[in-house]
């Protein structure tokens, strides 16, 4: 017997409930395209693009929106000779200034033996490489810049690109700028004169209720599961349940897809409300885990002092116990702790993304008014992530020796 076989039961296409899928119609978006097409159409008229914002959480349709449509103008400029457009897509996940997204637009541009590197140049030289770049191409050309608000405060390019033609940089080339934002005040925080240069569009995506979810699940389900494979209540309790937290149809897709592993790491043929139920714990955990590996420095120091009194059956424990223990930690591994009001900053912090948990003390006029904090994650997974740390070297030596003096 092989040791492998195929899927007859439960996946007939287990792609189709992956991120990067990409349907072939868009569920339960159709007023955000009817805005989205009408900021696109000068570009088939052959006239400057217009500059476009879309705002919304994660999950939520923007990027396979934008893909669809882009998707779509590409193939019908093909039917007029006087437009020729060029899409460019660059994600600016870990990239946190105008320079650093200019730089990797020229890379995005050049073939990879002539790639430069993403430091080093003055700011102006990078920007001429672009407009160079730009000029080669010639025509219309639309820069996707996904997740735009992890540049923050400095958002000088999109100053700039709008300006080039104006400035002189650019002629032979008409640049439009699409910019994807989870950040739903990233608007507000722009400068004004960049406000004022953009004169963008703006296309807002809600979360997605419960029932336009269920209708997106209906027809992923429909190419991705044999028809046999599901009861009937599994897609109306993933999409429930992803519109109670986020409204994400990505999290919804999760939850089904996690629900369907489950099933068939258990040699069962039929997802049932169950594996959901299970599907969401194991996603849940691995989401704080995810969060936990992604705090700051000193995020991971507090996270490592509260999980060393943790051990040690010390919890819940006041700020004013838990900042020795931080302190102690953060010099042992040369790091100049910060002061208790930062440091109590961070525990909140934690606190909010779920992985500690607080509680608001009231003594009265004898004790007053404070707080006190424990872990709201198992044991055994905060020692996994602050082992798994590169970042910092955080004490597994202090942590282990927590936990030899709780044992004495």
């Amino acid at each position: 017997m092989p040791l492998f076989d195929r899927d007859t039961s439960i996946f007939s296409d287990e792609d189709v409930l992956r991120e990067d899928y990409q349907p072939e119609s868009i569920q339960e978006r159709d007023e955000e395209i009817d805005t989205y097409m009408a900021s696109l159409q000068p570009v088939i008229n052959g006239a400057q693009p217009r500059n476009l914002f879309l705002y919304g959480k994660a999950g939520v349709g923007k990027t396979a929106v934008t893909r669809y449509l882009l998707s779509h103008l590409e193939r019908d400029v093909d039917a007029y000779d006087d437009v020729a457009l060029t899409v460019v897509w660059l994600n600016c996940n870990n990239l946190s200034s105008s320079y650093q997204v200019a730089a990797n637009l020229v890379n995005e541009l050049r073939p990879p033996s002539q790639q430069i590197s993403t430091t080093g140049y003055p700011r102006q030289t990078v920007f001429d490489m672009l407009y160079t770049e730009l000029e080669s191409i010639g025509g219309t050309v639309l820069i996707v810049l996904d997740e735009i608000d992890h540049i923050g405060d400095d958002d000088g390019i999109l100053y700039e690109l709008p300006r080039a033609r104006a400035n002189g940089y650019l002629s032979s080339v008409k640049p439009g700028i699409i910019g994807i934002s989870n950040d739903l005040s990233f608007h507000d925080s722009l400068s004004p004169k960049v406000k004022d240069t953009l004169c963008e569009e703006e296309v807002h995506f809600p979360p997605y209720t419960a029932g336009e979810l269920r209708s997106i699940l209906e027809q992923r389900a429909e190419n991705a599961l044999y028809e046999t494979a599901y009861e009937t209540n599994v897609l109306s309790l993933c999409a429930a349940l992803a519109a109670q937290d986020t409204g994400s149809a990505r999290q919804a897709l999760d939850l089904l897809y996690k629900a369907g592993d489950i099933t068939r790491a258990a040699d069962e043929t039929t997802i049932r409300e169950s594996h959901v139920r299970d599907a969401q714990q194991a996603l849940e955990r691995g989401q704080i885990r995810q969060g936990m590996m992604e705090l700051t420095r000193h995020g991971h120091l507090a996270l490592a002092a509260v999980l060393s009194i943790a051990i040690s059956d010390e919890t819940p424990a006041r700020v004013r116990e838990i900042y020795p223990e931080y302190s102690a930690i953060a010099e042992r591994f040369g790091t100049k702790p910060l002061v208790r009001r930062r440091m109590h900053d961070h525990l909140s912090d934690l606190a909010m993304q779920g992985i500690l948990k607080r509680y608001a003390r009231n003594h009265g006029r004898s004790g007053g008014q404070y707080y006190e904090y424990d872990l709201d994650v198992t044991l055994e997974l905060a020692l996994d992530v602050v082992d798994e740390l590169e970042d910092v070297d955080i004490s597994l030596e202090a942590v282990r020796g927590a936990k030899l003096r709780g044992l004495r």
